[in-house]
C-alpha cells in the first residue's frame, strides 16, 4: 500500500510539473503569466482523475470525493479561464508588478513560480490522498458532513464570482468598489468560501485513517490567502487602481469572515 501511494503521488508531481512547464511556456510566449492561476485550479481535477484509477480506496469514496474535486476545479478553472482570456494580451496588476520586480530575471523566476505552484497542487491534495486509500466500505459521519460543507461552500463561491462579474459587467461601475452582494459583508466573499471548500475536504478526510493531517490543506490556504497571493497582492492592486474608494472599503468592511459593515 505504502509503495502503490508513493507511485501515485510521484506520478501526479511529474504530470503536474509537464503542465506547469507547459504553461510557462505559452505565458512566455504571450507575456501574461496569469494564466498560471486557471492551471492551477484545473490540475487538481487532473490529480482527482489519477487517484480515481491508481489508489486502491472503496469505489464509491473514491467516486464522492474525486466528483467534487473535479466539478470545484472545473468551475473554478473555467470562471478564471473566461477572465483571464479576456485579457489575454493585458497581464493582470499582480503579476505585471511581479514582472517589474524580477526584471530583468522575470521569466527564470516564473519559470520557478509555475513549477512551485505545481508541487503546491500536489502538496494540497494530501486529504484526496488519504481519502482515495481508505478501504472501509462504511461512509462514514465526517464525510456526509463534509460533502454538505462542500455544497454551500461551492454554491456561495459560485454566487460571489457571479456578483462580481456582473458588477464589473455595467460600464457605470467603472472604477468602483463592488459592494454589492455578498461583497457588502465581506472585501473578499470568493477567498473566504474558497477556504471554506478547503475546510469541507479536511472534514471530509477526518473519516480516514489519519485524517486530521489534512488539516495542513485549508491551514496553507489561509496562509497564502493572508500573507502572500492572495488577500494582500489583490487589495494593493485595489488600492493602486482606485484609491480612497477603496481604502474606504477596508475601513468599513470585513476582510474575510462576512459580517455587517463597520461605521
Amino acid at each position: 500500500m505504502f509503495s502503490s501511494l508513493i507511485l501515485t503521488i510521484l506520478v501526479c508531481l511529474l504530470v503536474c510539473a509537464i503542465i506547469m512547464w507547459l504553461v510557462w511556456l505559452w505565458a512566455k510566449k504571450i507575456e501574461n503569466a496569469g494564466v498560471v492561476d486557471i492551471f492551477w485550479s484545473l490540475n487538481f481535477p487532473v490529480i482527482a482523475v489519477l487517484l480515481f484509477f491508481l489508489a486502491d480506496g472503496f469505489e464509491t469514496r473514491k467516486l464522492l470525493i474525486c466528483g467534487m474535486v473535479i466539478i470545484w476545479g472545473c468551475r473554478l478553472g473555467l470562471h478564471l479561464g473566461r477572465r483571464v482570456i479576456k485579457h489575454l494580451h493585458e497581464e493582470e496588476g499582480r503579476y505585471a508588478q511581479l514582472r517589474k520586480e524580477w526584471a530583468p530575471k522575470a521569466d527564470q523566476k516564473f519559470f520557478t513560480f509555475f513549477q512551485a505552484q505545481g508541487l503546491s497542487n500536489v502538496f494540497l491534495a494530501i486529504p484526496f490522498f488519504m481519502i482515495t486509500q481508505n478501504k472501509s466500505t462504511e461512509l462514514s459521519t465526517f464525510e456526509f458532513f463534509g460533502l454538505g460543507l462542500w455544497v454551500i461552500a461551492i454554491i456561495g463561491e459560485a454566487t460571489a464570482d457571479w456578483q462580481l462579474d456582473q458588477f464589473k459587467k455595467n460600464p457605470d461601475n467603472k472604477g468602483k468598489v463592488c459592494d454589492t452582494g455578498l461583497w457588502n459583508y465581506s472585501r473578499h466573499p470568493n477567498y473566504f468560501f474558497e477556504w471554506l471548500i478547503w475546510m469541507s475536504y479536511f472534514i471530509f478526510a477526518l473519516g480516514s485513517p489519519y485524517g486530521y493531517l489534512a488539516i495542513i490543506s485549508p491551514a496553507i490556504i489561509l496562509y497564502l490567502l493572508f500573507k502572500v497571493t492572495g488577500i494582500p497582492a489583490t487589495e494593493e492592486q485595489s488600492i493602486r487602481s482606485k484609491g480612497q474608494l477603496y481604502i474606504r472599503y477596508q475601513q468599513t468592511t470585513s476582510a474575510f469572515f462576512p459580517w455587517f459593515k463597520r461605521k
